[in-house]
């Protein structure tokens, strides 16, 4: 679990620091809209990036300019904090894994009740719903018997109140 653990945040800080480097080919066809230091921002990245915005609910020179502003002091803190090497401190790595789990937990859960809604037909709204509501605690169940889990309730107990927990 240690090794798994650790193994995740070095992949999660090679991402990070992957991510605000300098990109392989820019240049070699491709238009870049700005560059920050050593960073540089494609428009195909840039269009994406603005579409999936705020600024982009209305595309405007204006709103572009705008979005354009706050994706430079963006990649300008990003900079900063990996000058700074907060992107190595253990409190970060903490916060990324839970975001991943969040994130992971949530597109899984996302698809799972896509997948059981479009199986499910009752007769009413709340028949229907209960259906789904059953058929969501099955899966969890059969996740729950298909999995080997090892639980010290002293060590539970013992570690409470430690580490400022709430």
């Amino acid at each position: 679990m240690a090794g798994t653990r650790y193994a995740f945040f070095l992949l999660a800080a090679f991402l990070f620091v992957s991510g605000c480097g300098p990109r392989p080919g820019v240049g070699a066809g491709r238009d870049v809209v700005v560059r920050i230091n050593d960073y540089t921002v494609p428009r195909d990245e840039f269009e994406s990036e603005f579409r999936d915005s705020a600024y982009g609910a209305v595309d405007t020179p204006e709103s572009r300019r705008n979005f354009l502003s706050t994706l430079i002091d963006r990649k300008l803190i990003v900079q900063y904090a990996q000058k700074e090497g907060l992107d190595k401190e253990p409190h970060f790595l903490r916060a990324v894994e839970k975001f991943w789990e969040q994130s992971l937990v949530k597109v899984v859960m996302d698809r799972k009740t896509i997948e059981i809604a479009a199986k499910t037909s009752g007769a009413d709204w709340e028949a229907q719903r209960a259906e789904e509501t059953k058929k969501m605690n099955d899966w969890m169940s059969g996740l729950r018997r298909g999995a080997t889990i090892t639980v010290d309730g002293s060590a539970m107990i013992k570690s409470a109140g430690k580490e400022g927990g709430r």
